[in-house]
């Protein structure tokens, strides 16, 4: 009985080994392709990260202050103005006199859209074609417009006429990734250079890198001078004159903060911090002439961008997988934050569904805005839609 047992004990092994594995081989292939994949991209990953840590990444920060006023719905509420002809938008400039805006779009067209009488139709034109990738744009004193374009640097354009240099270096280096820009009323133009290191088509590495290779600059078009008043900056970004250009409000992107500037006065060349800690992280800022700043949120402070920026080893995996596949970057909860001249939050407008807002302004009673992503400019009613305390 016993080696009768163990016979069968044995023919039953042998046939489960033999038994023809239920899977496809179409399955099989891709199982065995995920498992080459693995060994490829996450095991370099792995062993780069074990071995070299995260020099040369920066830590965020960690808190977000609380906003007292929020509307979570702007997306929702919103008006789409020239829908499908706005392609990328970044930066918005608005000439009350003749009651247009200004935005630099993704196919290289500066556009022109007719807002005044803030109707339901608008008019899009395209205004002038520059040809790089326009991002910040300014009103300069006799009306043109001063363009902050990462290939082709700070320009001057006019209706139709080709773009004029006005300065592409400082100090002698060059600039990497021309930003934001606003001008005073002397016509000296303020600018940030928002990487020196990385060009625009790297731009994410900068901020995931989170370190300093950012510059506040200055161009006098009466002497071509170009100053750089700071040195040292996170992703240099936005910039925005207060109302009586005594000081300028500029962004840091990854360490979700605006710093003031002083231009005049005795603490004329000094810098301190404005508002800090924000509740997401700062593209351009515009100044509305009513006494608030209105800050774009290319991205809300999700879980997702919280554990990035304050673990560099987590950025520095995503960096080095981009080398091999493509990684999404996530910028959910995106909107327009509204500060006062004393750098308080006043009131939060965003939207979990809305990503990469750059650009955001009030005017009259509507705030209007751009997204990276989308093909319009939003406006939102404000008085139908106002925030509400949180």
């Amino acid at each position: 009985m016993a080696n009768t047992s163990t016979k069968k004990s044995s023919t039953s092994t042998t046939t489960s080994q033999t038994k023809p594995p239920s899977s496809s081989p179409s399955s099989s292939y891709v199982a065995t392709l995920s498992a080459w994949l693995i060994v490829l991209v996450v095991g370099p990953v792995g062993v780069a990260v074990l071995l070299y840590g995260a020099h040369g990444f920066d830590r965020g920060p960690w808190s977000s202050r609380a906003v007292p006023m929020s509307n979570r719905h702007l997306l929702a509420a919103s008006e789409r103005l020239g829908d499908g002809l706005l392609p990328e938008p970044e930066d918005l400039a608005y000439d009350a006199d003749e009651g247009v805006i200004y935005t630099g779009c993704g196919d290289g067209w500066i556009k022109r859209v007719a807002v005044a009488g803030e109707e339901t139709s608008v008019t899009v034109e395209n205004w002038t074609y520059v040809g790089g990738r326009p991002l910040g744009v300014a009103l300069g004193a006799d009306k043109e417009l001063i363009v902050a374009d990462p290939p082709k640097r700070l320009l001057r354009a006019t209706r139709g006429a080709v773009d004029i240099l006005l300065t592409d270096e400082a100090g002698p280096v060059k600039f990497g990734l021309t930003d934001g820009v606003d001008v005073a009323r002397n016509g000296t133009i303020y600018f940030t250079d928002a990487s020196y290191k990385f060009k625009a088509e790297d731009g994410m590495f900068d901020f995931l890198k989170c370190q300093p290779h950012g510059r506040l600059m200055s161009f006098d078009p009466q002497t071509n001078l170009t100053q750089v008043l700071l040195h040292d900056l996170y992703f240099a970004n936005g910039v925005a004159l207060s109302p009586h250009h005594d000081f300028l409000v500029f962004c840091e992107t990854p360490l979700r903060r605006c710093r003031k500037y002083h231009i005049q006065g005795g603490k004329k060349g000094s810098v301190e911090d404005f508002i800090d800690n924000l509740p997401g992280y700062p593209d351009n800022i515009r100044y509305d002439g009513e006494g608030h700043f209105w800050v774009a949120l290319f991205a809300g402070r999700t879980l997702s961008w919280t554990i990035q920026m304050r673990y560099p080893i987590v950025r520095k995996a995503i960096m080095i997988l981009e080398r091999f596949v493509k990684v999404p970057h996530v910028q959910l909860d995106a909107g327009v934050l509204s500060v006062s001249l004393e750098g308080q939050a006043i009131a939060l407008y965003s939207d979990p569904a809305l990503s990469f807002v750059t650009g955001g302004i009030k005017i009259g009673r509507h705030l209007y805005y751009v997204s990276l992503v989308e093909s319009f400019i939003g406006r939102l009613d404000l008085a139908q839609h106002p925030a509400r305390a949180a």
